[in-house]
């Protein structure tokens, strides 16, 4: 039996007690991003499950796409990745749908 080696864990356990395994990530084909997988690359890459730059290998991220997921995570919360709710987190003000008039 062939046990292929990487680099890095292969999990860590989250703040809430939950261990993450690299079987918990995206496939690297991935093309449809929903909220619940940017935040599964978002908590391995902060947890330490992978790095940064494997992240945006792996999924052909650009950097500055993988750090706004990332700010959004750290402001917002998971909700922020939706993107019906971009124009709300954008440029870090969130505006609860009062009119500005």
């Amino acid at each position: 039996m062939y046990i292929r080696r990487i680099k890095g864990p292969h999990s860590v356990t989250l703040p809430d007690g939950t261990i993450m395994t690299r079987a918990d990530l995206p496939a690297p084909e991935t093309r449809r991003w929903v909220a619940s997988r940017k935040a599964a690359v978002v908590r391995a890459v902060d947890h330490g499950l992978i790095t940064e730059a494997e992240a945006r290998e792996t999924w052909h991220l650009s950097a500055e796409e993988l750090a706004g997921w990332r700010r959004a995570v750290g402001r917002f919360g998971v909700a922020a990745l939706r993107a019906t709710a971009v124009q709300r987190y954008r440029d870090g003000s969130w505006n609860s749908g009062e009119s500005e008039n």
